[in-house]
Formats: C-alpha cells, sequence, structure tokens
C-alpha cells in the first residue's frame, strides 16, 4: 500500500507540490493527469525517492520510504522517468537484463532470463534483442525502457509519461500490458498520463492535479466529466459516450 500524507515539495521559494494527502488503491491502475507544472511527475519521483520530499510522508507498505533499504526498495517498487539517459554500447537484451540486478547482482539466474525474455515479447523486442540501444528509434528505445521496468516484477510500478514516442499501435499494445499486469498479476500501477483518453479506457481512478495541489480524484466513470475536466485544463471539452465508456473530444 502506497499513503502520501501532506507531501510537500518546494525549490526556493516556488512550491511545486503543495500538501498533498492521497492513499493509493492496491492493485489497481490510477492515472495522473492534468496540465503542465501540475506536479504530476515530482510527486511520483519523491514517490520512489528518486527526489527527497520537504514536507510530510509517504509510506510503502506502512514503512516510510525514507527507511527502506535501496536493495530492497528496488525489489518492491519500479520507476520509468521521462527521460532515461544509458550512455553504454549495449544491447537491448542487456539492457532489460539491468531490470533484474536487484535480484541477480549481475548473475542471471533460469528465472531472471525468463522474465527478461516475458518483457521483450511483450513489448515486442523479441526481433530487436540483439540491436544496440544506440541504433534504436525513439519508440523502441522508450519500450526497450519500459521492458526493463517490466523486468524487475516489483509490486508497485510507476510509469512518467511512459507512451512518449510510442506509435499508436505500440501504446495500446503497452497499457493492455498493464492492464494484464494489475488484472492477472495484482500489480499496483501509478502511470502520468496527457492523453486523456488513455486514462479514459484503462485506468482505475484517476487524479487530477494541477498548481501542485490534488485538484480531484475518484473513479474514472466519475472523473471524466465536464465539471472535473473543464476547470482542470482551463477549456471546454465535449464528452462522448462510445460503448458504455465515456471519451473526450477536445481538438
Amino acid at each position: 500500500m502506497i499513503e502520501i500524507h501532506n507531501v510537500s515539495k518546494h525549490y526556493g521559494e516556488k512550491r511545486v507540490v503543495t500538501e498533498v494527502q492521497l492513499p493509493v488503491s492496491q492493485k489497481k491502475l490510477t492515472a495522473f493527469i492534468g496540465p503542465n507544472g501540475a506536479g504530476k511527475s515530482t510527486l511520483l519521483s519523491m514517490v520512489s525517492r528518486l527526489i527527497p520530499h520537504d514536507t510530510g510522508e509517504i509510506y510503502l507498505d506502512h514503512n516510510e520510504v525514507k527507511t527502506w533499504k535501496s536493495k530492497e526498495l528496488a525489489k518492491k517498487l519500479a520507476i520509468l522517468k521521462q527521460s532515461n539517459g544509458i550512455g553504454l554500447k549495449i544491447t537491448v537484451r542487456e539492457l532489460v537484463n539491468f531490470g533484474r540486478f536487484p535480484y541477480s547482482k549481475g548473475r542471471l539466474s533460469k528465472k531472471d532470463h525468463a522474465l527478461v525474455e516475458d518483457a521483450l515479447e511483450n513489448l515486442g523486442l523479441s526481433d530487436l534483442a540483439e540491436e544496440m540501444i544506440d541504433t534504436l528509434s525513439g519508440g523502441q528505445l522508450q519500450r526497450a525502457y519500459i521492458a526493463m521496468v517490466l523486468a524487475q516484477d516489483t509490486d508497485y510500478i510507476l510509469l512518467d509519461e511512459p507512451l512518449n514516442n510510442l506509435d499508436i499501435n505500440y501504446a495500446v499494445q503497452m497499457m493492455q500490458t498493464l492492464r494484464h499486469l494489475v488484472d492477472k498479476l495484482g500489480k499496483t500501477i501509478l502511470i502520468v498520463l496527457h492523453d486523456i483518453n488513455f486514462a479514459a479506457s484503462y485506468a482505475d481512478e484517476i487524479v487530477a492535479m494541477k498548481k501542485g495541489q490534488i485538484f480531484a480524484r475518484g473513479e474514472t466513470e466519475n472523473m471524466i466529466k465536464k465539471e472535473v475536466l473543464n476547470p482542470l485544463y482551463d477549456m471546454n471539452i465535449k464528452i462522448c459516450e462510445i460503448e458504455g465508456k465515456r471519451f473526450c473530444m477536445y481538438f
């Protein structure tokens, strides 16, 4: 379980996140939406301990994240940031192998290799496994990083705009994979999305953030409404219903 209690983050006099109070539902896919600068990425980075929180507490399975040993935290929680850079001459498979490092320390077992192969297959990378990562397109590299996170096989997966650079086909496949991880394997996934319709299609719950604070939160069907989205984005969004699901028209 992840619990966020009155968490704030500031840089100098600029408050990026202000007193966020948020329980995160277990074994659900929770999407974070909102305009640029809302604090979504900063919040995920604090939950994963990539950056420290200035005030408040963040609990992971009833222990404050500050108290977790790094190697144990890496077995429990994985995060993919917006920007990643590994300046090494390695193959796709070697990159995905890094996801098993908290367990294998570089000496992969049969189980480690099986999880790497599953991750490569789920992200459509089996045919590219021996390619060098510096030869990949932006979308292929993004999928490789996501495969590395999936291979880590943690209870909690945090993804910061993972659909960047992905074409429609792979974006859909990736969201379907995430739903499978939640529905069949009981993973808890927190994901920052700019495309509201991916959140509407795949998320169990949506957290809307604006100006560093929680603007609204709730089950997806209760969040995809004009009264929530229009003031969130300061624009007029048309809500349509297709096959029992609500979608947004904002072009």
